[in-house]
């Protein structure tokens, strides 16, 4: 287990452990593309909830969740609203193919305090079959109260993002060398079937990926935690 993994973790739970009973603890990931925000949100997740459920086995429902940004994209069929439809499509995962505001929406509604009257709430996830977001496909019920938000452009300095990041606890970023995140990218877009071969694959990642990381780290907001990036199946195996 690498250290600063571990060093997270205890910070987390120390945090957790010092936070209001009617309150969550907020925490945004944000990094380029393919540099292991989701690999890295779920393991803390999932390391979270290990450690609650070992200090109350009688009540070990999970108190942890990881929230993915996915399910923000704007639809394929809004994108084929805008005025150039072939651009947007050719750009989906820029920032202005998300929609942001209702991202912040769920944010400002996760921000209130939560009493018996809380009910769960819904984020959309992302289907790859069909190519766009399902609304309320992920249930936040009021029991889960540490939240790893992760995303490309949540510490990103442009409304409605920055809007959404000062109601954070704190904002994480997971650094990574883009060409290590190109390579990255190329697996996983041939494995998607995003691109039908290597070369189409290394195309996306160059043309429009690493343009979308290029912003993402020029306008970054400060961060709490910049998290040097290790390989998405170490973070799964901690």
């Amino acid at each position: 287990m690498d250290h600063q993994i571990d060093r997270l973790v205890n910070k987390t739970w120390s945090k957790f452990c010092s936070t209001a009973d009617d309150a969550r603890l907020m925490i945004a990931i944000s990094g380029i593309p393919g540099s292991g925000k989701t690999g890295l949100a779920t393991m803390m997740a999932a390391r979270i909830n290990k450690i609650y459920a070992s200090e109350n086995p009688t009540t070990p429902t999970p108190i942890a969740i990881a929230l993915p940004m996915d399910g923000y994209h704007l639809t394929r069929a809004q994108l084929a609203t805008m005025p150039d439809p072939d651009h947007a499509a050719a750009r989906r995962g820029a920032a202005f193919t998300f929609d942001g505001e209702k991202f912040l929406e769920l944010v400002r509604a996760l921000r209130e305090p939560i009493t018996v009257r809380t009910r769960s709430l819904y984020a959309p996830s992302f289907d790859h079959a069909i190519k766009d977001p399902v609304d309320g496909d992920i249930p936040i019920p009021p029991s889960c109260r540490v939240l790893f938000f992760e995303g490309n452009y949540l510490s990103l300095d442009r409304k409605p993002w920055s809007t959404a990041a000062k109601l954070m606890d704190e904002l994480w970023f997971v650094d990574v060398d883009f060409e290590i995140a190109r390579k990255r990218l190329v697996i996983r877009h041939v494995k998607a079937g995003i691109a039908k071969d290597e070369d189409e694959a290394d195309k996306r990642a160059r043309e429009n990926d690493l343009v979308n990381g290029r912003e993402i780290v020029d306008h970054r907001l400060p961060v709490q935690e910049v998290v040097s990036s290790i390989f998405d199946p170490v973070w799964e195996k901690s």
